[in-house]
């Protein structure tokens, strides 16, 4: 019987067609959409994930990284005081309205970092080079892509909430979810901030571990100094997912993507039965010999049904061609996609699942298959 199953498949090919082709669409829309929803929200925690730091340290109860509020200083001393630390940074956010001579407002998010070589924010995107030129006051840095949304040039020149700057350099990487982020040096950041309130208060620290494999440790042993001011720390893997997550389900666009992630499915799984289906109608006669033969329905059932993950496999494998392509070609047009292993696992499951539903359904069309429709 499992021979059977892959004979038919071969032999009939025409027939299984349209069944692997809706399988592999619905895959290729699963594996897209899934590198969309990462790339995108991932831009959330752009900031966290493209830095080398292992401790945050912020407000208590923030939500997602670019809702933070400016906290004491002197937690700085709290966080050095522990030896698993080797290094603390300051990270400074402050909200900015950019204008230059060929676009109106544009709301953007300056960071404000530690330009030296070793320093920790944004240390997985920017190279020492580019963070040399921060050096140079007024110096900022944005995304490649967001050139023509700032209208400027490398070189060009612009106003941050009134005060003038200069882009001395572009990078990948640095994209962020509801704006344009722009890293400037720690001093040109304060020049930058508006609110006289946050002067001298950083909105994060960042922390480095000698071992950070121990960073949940850390994290805990920092709770319960109330004389350090309002703080929580988190681990940068936390406050990564904890900002993803806000994003994706505390908010209307991350709604909206998971109810059409739920439409795909339904939609694929609803295709894809039918041209089973089909495929078994067609093959109705040949399934009554057999039955006439001695060969019970019950073994008929698990070929139809490894038929159904075959048809899911090939699918599978064309959608993952197709995709590969295609998000080459996105990432090529700064489109931001992003696909991990434990991602692709889940459509694969998905799919195949599918696929194993939409057998299943078509079992139904075995009824015909009965050694008296041989005589008609």
């Amino acid at each position: 019987m499992v021979a059977l199953a892959r004979k038919t498949l071969v032999y009939e090919w025409r027939r299984f067609l349209p069944a692997v082709l809706a399988v592999g669409f619905a895959g290729l829309l699963q594996l897209l959409q899934a590198a969309l929803v990462l790339g995108i929200f991932g831009g959330a925690a752009v900031y966290i994930t493209g830095s080398g730091a292992d401790i945050w340290v912020g407000f208590p109860g923030t939500q997602s990284v670019d809702q933070g509020r400016s906290i004491s200083p002197d937690v700085a001393t709290l966080l050095h005081m522990n030896p698993e630390v080797s290094r603390v940074e300051p990270f400074l956010w402050v909200d900015g309205d950019w204008r230059a001579p060929n676009t109106g407002g544009v709301s953007v998010f300056v960071s404000g970092i530690n330009p030296g070589p070793h320093g920790l924010m944004f240390s997985h995107a920017l190279p020492p080079h580019l963070r040399e030129r921060l050096q140079t006051p007024d110096a900022v840095i944005v995304d490649r892509a967001d050139l023509d949304k700032l209208g400027v040039g490398i070189g060009g020149s612009a106003t941050i909430n009134g005060h003038r700057v200069r882009v001395v350099g572009v990078a990948n990487g640095l994209r962020a979810l509801g704006g344009v982020n722009v890293v400037a040096s720690l001093n040109t950041a304060r020049l930058l901030d508006s609110d006289p309130s946050d002067i001298g208060r950083p909105t994060y620290l960042v922390a480095k571990l000698r071992d950070p494999k121990r960073a949940q440790e850390v994290v805990d042993s920092l709770r319960g100094h109330d004389g350090f001011g309002p703080y929580q720390a988190w681990t940068a893997r936390d406050f990564a997912r904890r900002s993803m997550l806000y994003w994706l389900f505390d908010t209307g666009a991350g709604a909206g993507v998971l109810f059409l992630a739920g439409i795909v499915f339904i939609v694929g799984a609803v295709i894809t039965s039918q041209a089973l289906v089909a495929a078994v109608v067609g093959s109705v006669r040949e399934y009554a010999t057999l039955n006439a033969l001695g060969v019970g329905v019950r073994a008929l059932r698990k070929v139809v049904l490894e038929q159904a993950l075959w048809v899911g496999l090939l699918g599978l494998a064309g959608a993952a061609v197709l995709g590969s392509v295609l998000i080459g070609l996105a990432r090529e047009q700064n489109v931001p996609v992003v696909l991990d292993v434990p991602v692709t696992l889940a459509c694969v499951l998905l799919i195949l699942t599918l696929a194993l539903v939409s057998g299943v359904a078509s079992m139904r069309s075995l009824r015909r298959a009965d050694p008296a429709t041989l005589l008609r």
